[in-house]
């Protein structure tokens, strides 16, 4: 159990505070942001049936590297071909002129839930209001099913409005957590320039 104060990281670790968020209904329309943002007339928001590891792992790549996302990165493809082909998985890519650019993964793999598991667009695409978009269309797929409750976890490592956003889209923040991992840029699953606000450290170099 952690105490109050502070407490030394090991040199190759990230720390991060991760919280869960979570719904217990679906909110009214007009409690989600709604809206459609400008200048979307060459985006699209489609479902992906069963899509390649290789189209999953770049967007994955793209999406999620400069806020150190990994987990999908190491699994191997029969792995991650269970995952992305289950049923009870639903894919969405954000397109703009024909090149995917946002990520929204839901999960309903546990009976009475779903899991907004990955949620983000790429860098360039940040502050376009894309977010409310693809929210919208989480919200909806996710209350289209028996469930009774749409939860997320996101964490300090994740765009500083990413917290917030969730809440103003009706998401309850539930329980904390702290979260402890090897850098996965030392490691080499991610390159040594992912992420640069956060630094690396690999401990005191002797002189």
């Amino acid at each position: 159990m952690l105490k109050d104060g502070y407490t030394d990281v090991p040199d190759g670790k990230v720390v991060t505070a991760v919280t869960h968020l979570e719904m217990r209904a679906a909110p009214r329309m007009r409690d989600t942001a709604a809206g459609t943002p400008p200048g979307t007339t060459n985006v699209v928001l489609r479902i992906v049936q069963k899509p390649t590891l290789d189209w999953y792992r770049d967007l994955y790549f793209r999406v999620g590297a400069d806020w150190l996302w990994t987990s999908r990165l190491v699994l191997a493809d029969d792995q991650l071909a269970a995952i992305l082909h289950n049923p009870d998985v639903v894919i969405f890519a954000l397109d703009r002129a024909g090149v995917a650019v946002g990520l929204l993964e839901l999960d309903f793999r546990v009976k009475g839930e779903c899991e907004l598991a990955f949620f983000g667009v790429v860098a360039g695409e940040i502050g376009q209001g894309f977010g409310r978009l693809m929210m919208q269309q989480a919200i909806s797929t996710a209350w289209s099913r028996p469930i009774d409750r749409f939860w997320v976890h996101t964490c300090t490592l994740d765009h500083p409005s990413a917290l917030a956003f969730y809440r103003r889209s009706g998401f309850t923040a539930v329980k904390r957590q702290i979260e402890m991992i090897d850098d996965p840029r030392l490691s080499g699953i991610l390159p040594l320039t992912a992420a640069p606000q956060v630094p690396i450290i690999k401990g005191r170099v002797s002189v």
